[in-house]
């Protein structure tokens, strides 16, 4: 009897201790994420309502971006590529440097949106952006399904909104428009169920500490991160009817 117990026993304690060490992994991606939302949310807040720091990212007699305000736009994506591909070279210090300046990049990319829409529609955007990506959240952490083939697929419309945005950039076609963000929008609400599930194998796979693991941490924040801000700009697009008028 002890020998047909005992492997059922040590099985038990195994999953505990993973379970354990996901939820951990998890909590610590979903902590940087926050802090980088709130970092982003502050300085778009700041420099969109500072006109004379508003003007240092766009002419207000032309409407058109300055030097500094064109940089600004492409420098997230700059930080995103640095991290992603040197995320193995880079020790944890200088990843979370990087990454807190990720956060305030974007977070002064993001403060053009204060001159484009209205605040009561920003704000009513990012609360139901809030509650649908926590909603997808928890459901990619509870379920049982595994998301890994819907992951690949999702990635493929991906790419297909991205080169069709390109597309579009030179055909400005309204109907065009329309239907990548609403792609947009399955996309990334699908992309944060399978990312979270992507994450929670991951926790539970390593030991919870390591740098290695700190530092994986650390792009899956920038990972959630990027799911809820695009998110958040493709639903802002669709819910565009508070739009300012010049």
């Amino acid at each position: 009897m002890q020998d047909n117990t005992q492997p059922y026993v040590y099985n038990n304690v195994i999953e505990i201790e993973d379970a354990a060490a996901s939820r951990r992994f998890i909590a610590n991606v979903f902590m940087w994420m926050f802090v980088a939302l709130g970092l982003s949310a502050g300085l778009a807040w700041i420099f969109g309502h500072d006109i004379t720091l508003f003007k240092l990212l766009v002419d207000l007699e032309t409407g058109q971006r300055t030097g500094l305000g064109t940089v600004v736009m492409f420098l997230p994506l700059a930080f995103v590529l640095v991290m992603s591909f040197g995320m193995n070279k880079l020790n944890y210090p200088l990843l979370i440097v990087l990454f807190v300046a990720f956060a305030l990049a974007m977070g002064l990319s993001l403060s053009f949106i204060f001159a484009a829409y209205a605040e009561t529609t920003i704000a009513g955007v990012f609360i139901t952006t809030s509650v649908v990506f926590g909603v997808m959240a928890v459901a990619g952490y509870i379920t049982n399904q595994d998301l890994t083939k819907f992951g690949s697929i999702l990635t493929m419309l991906l790419v297909g909104v991205v080169v069709a945005s390109l597309v579009n950039w030179f055909m400005r076609s309204e109907g065009l428009s329309q239907i990548i963000t609403y792609v947009g929008v399955a996309v990334f609400v699908g992309l944060t169920a399978y990312d979270v599930q992507k994450l929670k194998r991951i926790g539970s796979g390593m030991e919870y500490g390591q740098a290695s693991t700190k530092k994986m941490a650390v792009m899956g924040a920038l990972t959630l991160y990027l799911d809820f801000i695009n998110l958040f700009l493709l639903l802002l697009r669709l819910f565009g009817g508070g739009r300012r008028s010049n």
